[in-house]
């Protein structure tokens, strides 16, 4: 039913703009001067607005790096705030450039709405948070519950056949946004909450009594989240995704935007090539020599990024796990760029 759902509004959508004609994305993004991009209604540590309103969050601070690669300002982003449901239909129809929310990426998604998924930035997986007093500890236990979900999400198809799948039973409670799952299972009105593991950790932390709700060890799905943009724009296509590899090769090679201007003297090739020394990248985008540059100083370089919105000293206080670099036992690796 969600796929059908989604490729319906696929063919719908595709003839909606002329926005996403193949090719025009870029220059469209530079005559206007803005970057139109998609990201959550409201998660802490991925796109929140705060209490003026700036909209903060790891997704927020990639939309900003990919305005200071293209336009040479990361304030020049008109964030869209956009539930699960809304999203594809707003790439498709051309109101955003780019949707940086929370989107994981799947053979479906990437086949079969006319959209081309880029690369991951995160690495997540499926799980559940239950009220403490529930006395549950694995999710076989959470037998006859109701459970908060959103419609139109990985997470909502997760769970059903997890439960199919070990002879199950539970009541589903669905609502567009989490923010709602999250006030309805403090409220009482669902059991538990099954999402993304981050998504769960960054709900708990704004919780009014995070200690009364546990997150369960257990994983239950492979949740990798990245960029997603129009199939028909390859030049886009490729602009987006190096912008994310150039932060991780400036980790990598150990560029943040502390020691940015520094390092441009570095001998190292690589080095050089990156921070537009040597104009070899950004001229095989279409790009300024110095885009790479310009997005690290904006939003810094990769473990800068995942540290201030999702680390251990944040309050969702996240371990970087999975998204630890490659030379750490993670799986974050940027493509050669040469």
């Amino acid at each position: 039913m969600l796929l059908k759902r989604l490729v319906a509004g696929a063919a719908i959508a595709l003839g909606l703009s002329a926005a996403a004609e193949a090719g025009q994305t870029l220059d469209g993004v530079k005559s206007r001067g803005m970057l139109n991009c998609g990201v959550n209604v409201g998660v802490a540590g991925f796109s929140l607005p705060d209490s003026q309103g700036v909209w903060r969050g790891m997704d927020a601070d990639l939309c900003r790096g990919v305005a200071a690669a293209v336009l040479g300002d990361p304030n020049k982003v008109r964030f869209v705030p956009l539930t699960a449901v809304q999203r594809f239909t707003a790439l498709q129809s051309g109101e955003i450039d780019v949707l940086i929310r929370q989107t994981t990426l799947t053979m479906s998604r990437d086949t079969s709405l006319g959209l081309r998924m880029v690369a991951v930035n995160l690495y997540d997986g499926h799980g559940f948070m239950v009220r403490k007093d529930a006395g549950v500890t694995e999710p076989k236990g959470m037998d006859g519950m109701t459970i908060c979900l959103s419609p139109g999400t990985t997470n909502e198809l997760v769970t059903t056949d997890w439960f199919r799948a070990n002879n199950l039973r539970f009541t589903p409670l669905l609502q567009e946004r989490m923010q709602d799952n999250a006030t309805a299972l403090q409220a009482g009105r669902c059991d538990a909450i099954g999402t993304d593991a981050t998504q769960l950790a960054a709900l708990r932390s704004q919780f009014t009594t995070p200690a009364n709700f546990v997150i369960l060890p257990e994983r239950f799905s492979k949740e990798p989240y990245g960029p997603v943009v129009r199939r028909d724009d390859q030049e886009w296509f490729d602009v987006v995704r190096w912008t994310l590899s150039a932060i991780i090769q400036a980790e990598e090679l150990g560029v943040s935007s502390a020691n940015l201007e520094a390092m441009k003297g570095s001998p190292n090739p690589e080095i050089r090539r990156l921070l537009g020394v040597d104009p070899v990248l950004g001229n095989a985008l279409k790009l300024d020599p110095a885009w790479a540059h310009n997005t690290i100083k904006a939003i810094g370089n990769y473990g800068e990024l995942f540290e201030r919105h999702l680390g251990p000293k944040t309050p969702i206080g996240l371990e970087r796990g999975l998204n630890r670099l490659w030379t750490e036992g993670g799986l974050m690796y940027s493509w050669p760029m040469r």
